[in-house]
């Protein structure tokens, strides 16, 4: 869509001649669409692309955080992968005619978005375009909402579901996002989706029965499938069943699909009946082949901090309270967690806490995907994820229903 997603189009206009004036051509239905959102952001059109064109021209002045020759240590572990796959690292797009629409709820900073657009590349493996288009996409976090505008290039809006929903596409093909977990998790306080984070899974209910998706794909911990949360985990099939979908549902463990974090989620995916019938992935990667947190980190372990490409850490010390634990060199990470508060985990051999591009590596982001804010807002962003590599997988088995 011609609405300066990809500020591209600026940079090419300004080159020619003196004027600092920019005419833009969109139709109406999308001039109408942008003005809303730039409405609800508090943003002027004119502040936005000052922003968006300041954020391109940084971002193509960035030297690489890695220079070619410093990934020596990871093609073992990318061959393994695209071999198990059955696909080369090459370029390419999944073959089918037309754009897939997407609205992505609960998008976070964008890690299932990224996952289901694909080009990107991770660990010295590429991973292709799909042709899912996010045609809206939302989150309350102000910070994590402009992670995912920079590193997505899209239109994002931020601010409280409840109160955007009306402002969804009448239609979309897919609907995806991995509602709150926080009064499910281990670590939550056992309310359940009774709760007022977790019962936001009703807005997703409530966008699937006014757009009617042909599939939809909801994400959240796997402690949802455990015996104390079974009441919200029945209570959130049923309500996914009464919509009128076929739902799929199962845990799926990240490091089988080439995620080096050993983190288990539930997914599931309904189909309606104008579409084939969801298959999972098959895992490409067993305990055996498993990717180590060694072989993701290792050629960082002897770069400086750097802010600029997040390369920075905690320096809180060991607490009796899940600080204390040290990621394994010959096994995958830990679940990487949104609200660990400084005690993320330490490193297997540096003295100190994992970085945040390390905990990004851990949850399978590229290193070109740069994070907005400080520390902490970082953190909680990497946490929340769904790893970009997982998302990418669910996505080609999404792909399968419209074939």
């Amino acid at each position: 869509m011609r609405r300066l997603r990809h500020v591209g189009y600026v940079t090419a206009m300004a080159q020619h001649g003196k004027s600092g004036r920019i005419v833009v051509d969109l139709e109406p239905e999308e001039k109408r669409r942008l003005y809303a959102a730039l409405s609800l952001s508090g943003l002027t059109f004119k502040d936005w692309v000052r922003d968006a064109a300041d954020r391109f021209c940084a971002d193509r002045d960035q030297p690489p955080l890695f220079p070619a020759n410093d990934t020596a240590t990871l093609p073992a572990a990318s061959e393994r992968i695209a071999s198990s796959i059955g696909v080369s690292a090459g370029n390419g797009t999944e073959t089918i005619q037309t754009p897939i629409s997407v609205v992505s709820m609960f998008s976070g900073c964008g890690g299932m978005d990224l996952g289901f657009r694909g080009d990107f590349d991770f660990l010295g493996h590429k991973y292709r375009r799909l042709p899912f288009q996010v045609t809206w996409a939302n989150d309350i976090n102000a910070f994590a909402c402009k992670t995912y505008s920079r590193n997505l290039g899209a239109e994002i809006l931020s601010g409280d579901v409840n109160n955007l929903i009306g402002t969804m596409p009448n239609s979309a093909d897919v609907i995806i996002g991995g509602f709150p977990c926080q009064d499910i998790s281990i670590n939550g306080n056992g309310a359940g989706v009774n709760g007022a984070r977790s019962g936001l899974y009703r807005s997703m209910v409530e966008a699937i029965s006014r757009i009617r998706p042909k599939v939809f794909v909801a994400e959240n911990v796997a402690g949802l499938l455990n015996t104390n949360n079974e009441s919200s985990y029945r209570q959130v099939l049923r309500d996914f069943i009464g919509l009128g979908y076929n739902v799929h549902h199962q845990v799926y463990t990240a490091a089988d699909y080439g995620v080096p974090q050993t983190r288990e989620r539930v997914f599931f995916v309904g189909t309606s009946l104008d579409v084939n019938s969801y298959v999972p992935p098959k895992q490409v990667l067993d305990r055996a082949t498993w990717i180590t947190a060694e072989q993701a980190l290792a050629d960082l372990e002897a770069l400086d901090r750097n802010p600029g490409k997040n390369h920075i850490w905690s320096a809180a010390k060991k607490s009796p309270e899940q600080g204390n634990r040290r990621l394994r060199a010959e096994r995958p990470g830990y679940t990487i967690r949104a609200e660990c508060h400084g005690n993320i985990q330490f490193h297997y051999k540096l003295s100190r806490r994992i970085s945040m591009r390390e905990a990004a590596r851990i949850q399978s982001f590229p290193d070109d995907f740069v994070f907005e804010g400080g520390l902490r807002e970082i953190e909680r962003q990497v946490g929340n994820a769904v790893p970009p590599v997982l998302a990418w997988h669910i996505a080609r088995a999404v792909l399968d229903c419209f074939k």
